[in-house]
């Protein structure tokens, strides 16, 4: 139920969403001569559309949560790589049958870059179907044609294609990967990703080597406008406040143990 439901709270509580609803609740309020409270509200619209779109409010926010993990010396030996999902896209995977990647694409390029340099690794993909829609096909599987046409030998790939979250990864990972002590195991994803990742892994049992990638901010911006991709802030802006709504949700919910989970000390 809690994969469900946090989806559909997001469709609700994303910016574009909110901005949405403000808006048609100005009109409305206009509609039935509530002008002071539809000036609110249309303002309040406003003032969101300007700093999540002309802003580079996205980026601080985000920032935090990519700066949490450095990528360490590489190892090396690996013995196994996971990947989380989120990289290829779903929809269009599943007509062709095919691989695309997306704007997270990242994490499969840098696990298919460690897969060459380390014959000996393990590829974990772990990634599902979405909660949403039951008959896409599970990411997993395109993940798999993704690392084949790149020659990697089919005997290498662990598949998990039943999570529906993070923390199912993290849960169905341990089970299928079952690491043993003194192994090394990587985790990819991206980096604002990574701190909840790591918290759940971590409550999982798995002990993984935190891997950040697909890193979307520069890590050194303030506040101040940003004009020229009102479009890409607006999107960055809805990944980087989905994330810590996650990592709140999680916490709040005792699926993680700490509220931004970071390096062991």
């Amino acid at each position: 139920m809690f994969p469900y439901l946090t989806r559909i709270f997001w469709m609700i509580a994303q910016p574009v969403s909110v901005i949405a609803l403000l808006l048609v609740l100005g009109l409305l309020l206009l509609w039935v001569r509530r002008r002071k409270l539809a000036a609110t509200a249309l303002s309040l619209a406003t003032l969101l559309l300007v700093l999540f779109s002309f802003t580079s409010f996205a980026y601080v926010v985000i920032a935090p949560l990519e700066s949490r993990f450095v990528r360490p010396a590489e190892p090396l030996r690996i013995d196994g790589i996971v990947v989380l999902g989120g990289g290829l896209d779903g929809d269009v995977d599943s007509a062709r049958g095919n691989w695309e990647l997306n704007r997270s694409g990242d994490r499969f390029v840098e696990t298919l870059r460690l897969a060459q340099r380390h014959p000996e690794a393990r590829i974990l993909v772990a990634g599902g179907g979405s909660a949403l829609l039951p008959g896409q096909e599970p990411e997993a599987a395109a993940a798999a044609r993704f690392f084949r046409d790149f020659g990697i030998a089919p005997e290498r790939l662990l598949l998990e294609d039943k999570s529906r979250n993070t923390e199912e990864n993290a849960v169905n990972a341990m089970a299928i990967g079952q690491p043993k002590p003194g192994e090394t195991w990587l985790l990819v994803t991206s980096a604002f990703h990574m701190p909840r990742s790591v918290g759940l892994f971590r409550r999982a049992g798995f002990p993984v080597l935190p891997w950040p990638a697909d890193y979307l901010a520069a890590g050194n911006e303030g506040i101040g406008p940003r004009l020229d991709q009102p479009a890409e802030n607006l999107s960055i802006s809805s990944i980087a406040l989905r994330e810590w709504a996650g990592l709140l949700g999680y916490y709040l919910t005792g699926r993680i143990d700490d509220l931004v989970p970071g390096p062991l000390p």
